[in-house]
């Protein structure tokens, strides 16, 4: 590997990628979950009812897709501006007090409104990476984060917990990447492949979602089964969300700055690259300033 191909040898970059590693490699979002709530998530899974996974992942597919098309659809298109992650924050406490009130019954009502305020900050987070929302394949980006719980215990230490997961993803992602690269190439096609393109595209995305809402929906139920600690109440339920938002914030400033490096290096050297920082071969190097 040249040093022209080589993020490690660039001490910005190299400074960038040690933060993703840090950011994607923290512990799940369970495990932040679980020492909120005083109580391992295993107390509140066996007190929830049978019926209400199913429930839940209903309301989780329901929210996702409704985010992806509400939040990502609405948000303004200004690559490079800064991220508003304590507003997001603060909207995400509020709705979390909000359920918070009213248990597993308010979940079909703060869920979304959740899921809305997290999806516009995953898209804010890349828009300050440099990236511009209105691009299909950065929406599916997006959307991609929710699939991003974090680490856990069991883990195979050889493998990357967010690389394991964009491999879950690849099969799906590539060939409509594929697509959606060809299409940004042929921008003045014929009005009628330009319509069955976005048919299929829309198509492949509802796909992407689906498949990223039943990862997210693992998380959502436990999370949920967190809440039915007794000690949770309201400002509880705030501090949850928070940390819940704060948790899928992270994975997004990490996700997009090794996105941003793969646009100017490549995928399989900035994974090479990440592989190496995240086994320690690569932790002298210097800090960006202010970074």
């Amino acid at each position: 590997m040249t040093p022209d191909s080589d993020p490690l040898q660039h001490p910005a970059d190299a400074a960038d990628l040690k933060r993703a590693v840090a950011l994607l490699e923290t512990p799940s979002v369970t495990a932040r979950m679980a020492a909120l709530a005083g109580a391992p998530i295993e107390f509140g899974m066996s007190k929830l009812p049978k019926f209400a996974h199913e429930r839940i992942h209903k309301i989780v597919h329901a929210a996702l897709h409704r985010a992806a098309s509400a939040a990502l659809r609405t948000v303004g298109d200004a690559p490079s501006k800064g991220a508003s992650t304590k507003t997001h924050k603060l909207a995400a406490a509020l709705s979390g007090a909000a359920g918070g009130l009213f248990g597993m019954a308010g979940l079909a009502v703060e869920l979304p409104v959740t899921t809305v305020i997290m999806m516009r900050s995953v898209a804010d987070i890349a828009r300050s990476e440099g990236f511009s929302v209105s691009e299909p394949w950065v929406r599916a980006a997006c959307v991609e984060v929710f699939a991003f719980g974090g680490n856990s215990k069991s883990d195979d230490a050889a493998e990357s917990g967010y690389y394991a997961s964009r491999g879950m993803l690849s099969e799906l992602t590539k060939g409509a990447t594929r697509e959606l690269v060809h299409l940004a190439g042929h921008r003045g096609a014929h009005e009628l492949t330009q319509a069955y393109a976005k048919k299929q595209t829309a198509a492949w995305m509802a796909k992407l979602i689906d498949t990223v809402a039943t990862r997210f929906g693992i998380v959502i139920t436990e999370k949920t089964a967190a809440q039915i600690v007794p000690v949770i109440g309201a400002a509880t339920a705030a501090t949850m969300n928070v940390l819940f938002t704060n948790h899928y914030q992270d994975m997004a400033r990490g996700h997009f700055i090794v996105k941003r490096l793969e646009l100017k290096y490549g995928a399989q050297a900035v994974e090479q690259a990440y592989r190496r920082v995240k086994a320690g071969e690569a932790l002298a190097l210097p800090e960006r300033a202010g970074g």
